[in-house]
């Protein structure tokens, strides 16, 4: 992939940690780190935005003026949603977390499935470079990334996911991260191409962290 500008000098301002990752008989040691979204690299995600395999799921207007539209906010601080850009070696995905009840249509949709605990936190996640698929790394980023929610947000309890039943790669991915599939129903879709039905999974707490 083309490097994006100051990608080897990658702040991690939360937190790195360490996990092996066991794909059949290979060993594989990453090093993840997380850094607050800025505007240098909306051109590096709307590139991902455009990648054909995140075009399918995310459906997202990959356009400069929507990458503003829609991340900006968050970047300003003006948005409820946290927007973070996921490292190994070099940027490799986008994942962001945001309180469930700060969008209200999305809420009362999600609450006609399961209902929803107060204070709860949804989560999004992508990984924009393809040869960085298939190798495990997204169950190690929902994980990685949810060790370091608990603390970021100590008066979390839960973590919520709804996810196409056709996103078979999101979900595993959820399950390998501890996620437990608590509900299945009918959500509108990202894309409008996917029939409505939805898994919702959550992540609880762990006690020690309490």
């Amino acid at each position: 992939m083309s490097e994006h500008p100051d990608s080897r000098r990658l702040i991690v301002v939360e937190a790195t940690a360490d996990r092996t990752i066991t794909r059949r008989d290979k060993l594989c040691f990453v090093r993840i780190g997380f850094r607050p979204l800025e505007r240098r690299d909306f051109s590096l995600v709307a590139r991902w935005l455009a990648e054909p395999l995140v075009v399918r799921w995310w459906n997202h207007d990959s356009s400069p003026a929507a990458v503003e539209r829609d991340f900006g906010p968050c970047v300003d601080r003006r948005d409820a949603t946290e927007v973070f850009i996921a490292a190994a070696a070099d940027p490799f995905g986008l994942i962001q977390r945001y309180p469930i009840e700060a969008e209200q249509d999305y809420f009362r949709a999600l609450q006609s499935v399961w209902p929803v605990p107060a204070g709860a936190l949804g989560i999004d996640y992508l990984i924009g470079v393809p040869a960085m698929r298939g190798r495990g790394l997204g169950r190690q980023m929902i994980t990685t990334f949810a060790d370091l929610t608990w603390t970021a947000h100590p008066q979390a309890r839960d973590i919520v996911v709804p996810v196409s039943t056709g996103n078979l790669a999101s979900w595993r991915a959820l399950e390998g991260a501890g996620f437990r599939r608590v509900a299945a129903g009918d959500l509108p879709p990202d894309n409008p191409r996917d029939p409505p039905e939805h898994y919702v999974y959550r992540l609880r707490r762990p006690l020690e962290v309490s």
